[in-house]
């Protein structure tokens, strides 16, 4: 089975992330772990890229693309098939979103390209955990931000309405209110997810 989870920056993501894969842990069940950019050599050369270098819309997005090419091949594929659950934090919808919509290239573009890089691999299960743009980014450190981070409010707005209209039309997707303290957020989490995987 494979998870994404997905949201704006500073929505607590990665807060979640952890928390889901220590309740896997606890349950015994096998799993592998993957960041967008990133997870493999060269995925991981390719996130400094991203996050520190000026670069034009186009070619950010087809800079997400390879490194998302290369996780699924080296890592996506080889996990899935070896029955453990993949845990991405981030995946396709992120550039859908971000790029589709927050940089104004085109839903339909970024969905095709996708489908090309991904080899038609996508999640089973996305957590979008929604939270207004405002908050998203009063929680960012200002000292810390990367490239991407830095954008403004009416950035992050563009990029979460996106987020919510996959929402409505993607089966596969699940709203989580993530205004929520963690824990109730983590147990909704572990909830939904063990309706689908029979633990």
């Amino acid at each position: 089975m494979f998870v994404s989870f997905e949201g704006i920056d500073g929505c607590g993501k990665s807060t979640q992330i952890e928390m889901f894969t220590k309740y896997l842990q606890s349950k015994g069940i096998e799993f592998v772990k993957v960041r967008e950019p990133g997870g493999t050599k060269l995925g991981e050369k390719i996130r400094q890229l991203l996050i520190s270098e000026e670069m034009t819309s186009r070619s950010e997005l087809l800079l997400f693309l390879a490194s998302r090419a290369q996780l699924v091949e080296e890592v996506i594929k080889p996990a899935l098939e070896e029955g453990k659950i993949v845990v991405a934090d981030r995946f396709a919808h992120s550039s859908v979103a971000y790029q589709g919509c927050g940089r104004n290239l085109g839903i339909d573009v970024v969905k095709m390209l996708n489908d090309f890089a991904t080899d038609h691999v996508y999640p089973d299960l996305v957590f979008y955990i929604d939270i207004p743009a405002e908050v998203a980014i009063s929680r960012i450190n200002k000292e810390q931000r990367d490239r991407i981070e830095q954008e403004g409010l009416e950035f992050f707005e563009k990029v979460r309405n996106c987020y919510l209209e996959l929402c409505k039309n993607e089966k596969n997707f699940v709203l989580i209110d993530g205004t929520k303290d963690v824990e109730t957020i983590s147990k909704q989490i572990i909830r939904i997810f063990e309706g689908l995987y029979k633990v």
